[in-house]
């Protein structure tokens, strides 16, 4: 029965659509997350959450879809992204699954998850016991039906909060006084995949499953606004096709990028395309021609300069890459992957001054962002250089530790614990990790079962 309870709860998982972000990885993008945070927080407010109370992520996935879960968390994948015609469409969708949050549709399906699950459990329960008792077509045939059974007992319980998030998507907006019409857009672009098969589904309809009466009704109550006809403001028009051009450029093929946006596109989102592009071919030459161009245009853009210090960088020249990152922070001073990025690069150039000037932007850095993996690690390369080892293992630990690397997390805090002064800040963080990840604790097994 334990077999078959794992069985079922597994099969009932998959019905989340949460499950496949564990197997991704997140974009992390100075200029992306802005831009989806500005157009974020206004929703949650009107949606009356507190935005710093609700993390945005992007991941990496060319799959359509976008979800919530682990409380207070939207995802969206680059598939969504890419595959929207205009702001106005990533727009709706955020407002639909704000209200997933707003609205405690995060419990309510959790809920009903484990009532979808019953059905299975007995479908499952009869098909053993069909294959054991000589019977194995028959055991098979029931084994095979019992997601289909969880699935739509599931969808019974979801279809009604989807019809509101639906609703309050156009509300939301419509206080904003934006146009709504970008969920409808959104839903009519994609109504055919209402005749596909469930395994042909793009994720976000398996899990948001579109019907016409969903799409009628939602399209009515977005003309009955008032603003379905009100054009998008053009400076979040030009956030959305750079945003667009962005992701094209670092994940898909140079054959897409320069179908998309050919040489003879001298729009900006086409030159910023084809920089990246190029970056990523090692073409060094026309990707600072094409950054050049478009810092010449816009020089008090923090996200050319950015770009062009990652572009020398990656093309094996860090220590030119610092100019153009000073000057990205200058231009936007508060941000903490900038700050990485400069870290970074600083110590490629290993200068004495260097390290104190790294050390400062990755403790700034980790104000803001205080589980960042990545810059815990390049704050341990700061210690080594400074031959502070148990500084050193500290920060390691903090980065294994943010990655969910508990075996490498205790084991670098132990060895920082035996060589650290006790009572300071450092040892009592190499402790709280240590004792945070102590395998002989039993509310700590789990993180020893995660080998890495």
């Amino acid at each position: 029965m334990k077999m078959l309870r794992a069985i079922a709860l597994g099969m009932v998982l998959l019905l989340g659509a949460a499950v496949p972000a564990l197997s991704q990885s997140l974009i992390r993008d100075a200029e992306i997350e802005q831009t989806l945070r500005e157009w974020t927080d206004p929703i949650l407010e009107v949606a009356g959450l507190v935005p710093a109370d609700v993390n945005l992520y992007i991941i990496n996935d060319p799959s359509l879809n976008a979800f919530v879960a682990g409380g207070q968390r939207i995802h969206l994948h680059t598939g969504l992204i890419m595959a929207s015609d205009n702001a106005r469409q990533v727009k709706g969708v955020i407002a639909h699954e704000t209200c997933h949050i707003a609205c405690g549709h995060t419990v309510t399906r959790s809920r009903a998850a484990s009532v979808a699950s019953r059905p299975a459990l007995v479908s499952i329960g009869l098909g053993v016991l069909a294959i054991a008792a000589g019977a194995p077509d028959a055991g098979a045939a029931l084994l095979a039906s019992s997601q289909q059974f969880a699935a739509l007992n599931f969808f019974i319980h979801t279809r009604a909060e989807e019809a509101m998030a639906d609703t309050m998507a156009v509300q939301y907006l419509t206080e904003l006084e934006q146009s709504p019409m970008g969920i409808v857009e959104f839903f009519e672009k994609f109504r055919y995949q209402e005749v596909l098969s469930e395994a042909r589904r793009y994720p976000y309809f398996r899990s948001h499953p579109l019907s016409s009466n969903r799409v009628r009704t939602t399209r009515t109550l977005a003309e009955e606004s008032g603003l379905a006809d009100k054009p998008e403001d053009p400076r979040v028009v030009k956030q959305f096709d750079m945003m667009k051009a962005k992701l094209v450029g670092f994940l898909e093929p140079p054959a897409r990028v320069f179908r998309d946006y050919p040489p003879t596109d001298l729009s900006a989102p086409a030159r910023y395309a084809r920089s990246i592009s190029a970056m990523k071919v090692a073409d060094l030459g026309t990707a600072l021609k094409e950054i050049d161009s478009l810092i010449e245009e816009e020089p008090d853009n923090p996200y050319f300069h950015e770009l062009k210090g990652q572009i020398l960088f990656e093309t094996g020249r860090p220590v030119d890459s610092i100019e153009p990152l000073i000057e990205a922070n200058r231009l936007l001073p508060d941000n903490a992957l900038l700050k990485i990025s400069l870290a970074r690069s600083l110590l490629e150039r290993n200068e004495p001054e260097d390290i104190i000037l790294a050390e400062e932007a990755l403790r700034d850095a980790l104000i803001s962002e205080p589980n960042n993996a990545f810059a815990w690690t390049q704050l341990a390369i700061v210690f080594e250089a400074q031959e502070n080892r148990p500084l050193a293992q500290v920060a390691t630990a903090e980065a294994a530790y943010n990655i969910g690397n508990y075996p490498r997390a205790h084991s670098f805090a132990q060895r920082a614990i035996l060589e650290l002064q006790p009572n300071t800040p450092a040892f009592r963080q190499a402790s709280d990790i240590r004792n945070a990840t102590d395998p002989a604790l039993p509310e700590n097994e789990v993180f020893w079962r995660r080998r890495f």
